[in-house]
């Protein structure tokens, strides 16, 4: 796997993780994380779809791409108060500046919000999207829970256990004390300013899920709460080329806890007629 910063055109740098076929002829692969997390979070997908073993779920081999959200990893953060169409301009300045056309964009939580965006406002960059774990209008309750959530974050209140129950079942410890470290190490301003702008993002781009032409996976876990199969369903009925997947017992991390899984659905997902409608 290499790592590298690349540059963008307003200034600001990302930190990548490449890995793969460059030049394979398939589009490449562009892996965003969630809020909190790093670009290491993918690692069951990069090393499946980059062509690893059968039992990862490998496929053809893809050139992989997964990068470090603004103020995660090694990025630069977005100045001053972003919001979800900020992320997703960040998205579109990278694809850009990768240079390598069209990408198949996978995008888990926050990034699943950031590459429906894309998909929706930048359809050239888009050959594919695939929104994981994603939320759309939620409920007002819900809604209440994750703006108090953040604002609780914004003034340094944030509690990591609390997430950590939602996102994992009892008996999945080791890959809870990995997300736990990565939650730790995580820049407090860039984790606060990605959860506002996650916070608020569930409705954005809500309504304009009939404007994503090409193939779309919309994938959850049947026990996560917020990112509810409810929501899953909803979002690949409205686009004209969209598919439903919901994996059974798993939660809000499903790429990890269930990578066999998530890694099919991927693969079945990148062979899908590229032909937008």
């Amino acid at each position: 796997m290499m790592l590298r910063t690349l540059h963008l055109s307003n200034g600001g740098a990302v930190a990548l993780h490449e890995t793969g076929a460059a030049g394979s002829g398939a589009a490449p692969v562009l892996l965003i994380h969630g809020v909190g997390m790093c670009a290491k979070a993918w690692g069951p997908q990069m090393r499946a779809l980059a062509g690893g073993n059968a039992h990862l779920g490998g496929g053809q081999a893809h050139h992989v791409i997964a990068a470090d959200l603004p103020g995660h990893g090694a990025s630069h953060a977005l100045p001053g108060s972003p919001n979800l169409p900020d992320y997703v301009q960040w998205a579109a300045r990278l694809i850009d500046a990768l240079a390598l056309g069209p990408v198949s964009v996978v995008g888990h939580s926050m990034g699943a919000l950031i590459a429906a965006g894309l998909a929706i406002e930048r359809p050239d960059l888009v050959q594919r999207a695939a929104l994981l774990n994603s939320v759309h209008h939620r409920s007002p309750q819900a809604r209440a829970a994750v703006l108090a959530r953040a604002a609780e974050i914004a003034a340094g209140l944030g509690n990591i256990e609390a997430p950590l129950a939602r996102w994992f079942g009892p008996d999945q410890g080791p890959m809870r004390d990995m997300v736990a470290q990565w939650l730790r190490s995580v820049s407090p301003s860039g984790y606060a300013s990605a959860y506002r702008a996650f916070a608020q993002g569930d409705t954005y781009y809500a309504a304009r899920f009939g404007e994503i032409r090409c193939p779309l996976l919309v994938l959850t876990g049947a026990d996560d709460a917020n990112s509810t199969p409810e929501m899953t369903l909803a979002m690949a009925q409205m686009a004209p080329l969209g598919q439903a997947v919901v994996i059974k017992g798993h939660r809000h991390m499903v790429n990890l806890t269930a990578p066999d899984a998530v890694n099919a659905a991927l693969n079945h997902w990148l062979t899908l007629n590229e032909a937008k409608v």
